[in-house]
Formats: structure tokens, C-alpha cells, sequence
């Protein structure tokens, strides 16, 4: 966070050229800042924000969030997710705050990338930034929204999951039309029946539940 107080002003060489200081978080006001869409979380103890002789204000507050973020699944394992993370104060409107973003987009895409290490699961693919005014009784206040895009990696999931539902199929339709008795047949479909309902289990396990369209492997 970056802000200015005119009146935390001196001259570095009235002040053997100190031109920056340390100083507690609650020396001086602060803004305080929200995040809309946050579950829990965890602050780190970084009390300390760094005085300019400008009146500039900077303070670093690192921490890990959980946030909640609806998804779309009808894609599944294709699918693309897009959650916000909305940063406002709403002790204080927008006469009296208004926050912008010091970085570009682009910018801050490229440093995310940096930071998004993990190769799990997801891919990071996007990042956009809107800023608008969100009212609220009658007031309005200033909102910073982060947009996330996020790809699922499906490898995992055409391996265990679609690549045996496709094969039990083709030896079904394989044992259906073969020459083989009708003994055979129904014993081989009760078999098949058995392998699709534990891979109907596997999948009740492995598919995302929060979502209002089931995915469209799961509804085959």
C-alpha cells in the first residue's frame, strides 16, 4: 500500500539527509483494507511501514488467504476458472478514498507467474484488474477487483477417469455385436454393469460438487 500525509514532512538536510524512516504501523493513520470474498486467513506480523521525507507512505502486509470462488464444471476436465479478489474499505467512502493500482495488469501478470510456482492441479493463464465504486446505504466505495483465470491441467484425469469409461464402452459395443452365445453376453453386460457403477463411484469422489451444472462426463 502507497499513500501520502502532508503533514509527515521534513527536509533531509535539516536532518543529517535522512531521507526515509521506519516507523510502527500505528505511528501514524493507515487505510485499512478488506477482501470481499475471504473465508480465513493468515497474517504475518510485519508491524512496520517506511516514512519518505516526501510525506509518502509505504507498507508491505504479506499473508495467505482462502477465498470463495463459484465454479463452472460443465467443461470438467476442460474447464476454465475465473475468481475475484475484491480489496475495499468500506469504513471510509469514496470522498474521503479512492484506491487505484500502481502496476499495470500486465505487469502484475508477469509478477504473478513469477510467484506461481506449484505444478499442480491448476495453471495460471490471466490476470485483470477493474476498478469501480460499489454503493452501499446510500454511500459509495471505492472497490479494486482482481480477476483470476485459471486453467485445469486434465492429463490426470483422461488417464483415470475418461480413457477407462471410453474402453468399457467399446467392449460393450464389441460384445454386443460379436459372435458370441447369449449366455455370454448377458454375463459379460452384468460384468460391465459392475466395472461402469465402481467408476460411477470413483467419479462421485473425484468431480467437483460446487456447481449448479453437473459436468458433462457425469451426466453421460
Amino acid at each position: 500500500q502507497e499513500w501520502k500525509n502532508t503533514f509527515a514532512t521534513w527536509n533531509p538536510q535539516d536532518f543529517c539527509n535522512i531521507s526515509k524512516i521506519v516507523l510502527p504501523t500505528n505511528t501514524f493513520w493507515s487505510p485499512p483494507i478488506f477482501i470481499m470474498e475471504r473465508v480465513n486467513g493468515q497474517n504475518t506480523n510485519v508491524d512496520y511501514m517506511v516514512v519518505m521525507h516526501n510525506g509518502s507512505f509505504n507498507a508491505t502486509q504479506p499473508f495467505q488467504v482462502t477465498l470463495t470462488c463459484s465454479l463452472m464444471i460443465l467443461k470438467f476436465p476442460f474447464d476454465t476458472q475465473m475468481c475475484n479478489l475484491s480489496v475495499a474499505s468500506f469504513l471510509y467512502p469514496a470522498s474521503d478514498l479512492v484506491m487505484k493500482t500502481r502496476r499495470s495488469p500486465a505487469e502484475m501478470m508477469k509478477d504473478s507467474q513469477s510467484f506461481f510456482l506449484t505444478d499442480g492441479e491448476w495453471k495460471f493463464t490471466n490476470l485483470s484488474i477493474i476498478e469501480y465504486m460499489e454503493e452501499l446505504d446510500h454511500e459509495e466505495f471505492s472497490v479494486v477487483t482482481y480477476v483470476i483465470s485459471m486453467e485445469r491441467r486434465p492429463m490426470l484425469y483422461i488417464l483415470n477417469l475418461i480413457l477407462p469409461t471410453c474402453a468399457l464402452y467399446l467392449l460393450d459395443m464389441a460384445v454386443l455385436f460379436g459372435p458370441s452365445s447369449l449366455e455370454e453376453k448377458i454375463s459379460f453386460q452384468i460384468a460391465i454393469i459392475l466395472g461402469s457403477s465402481m467408476l460411477a463411484v470413483i467419479l462421485n469422489n473425484i468431480l467437483p460438487t460446487s456447481s449448479n451444472k453437473p459436468p458433462l462426463i457425469g451426466t453421460c
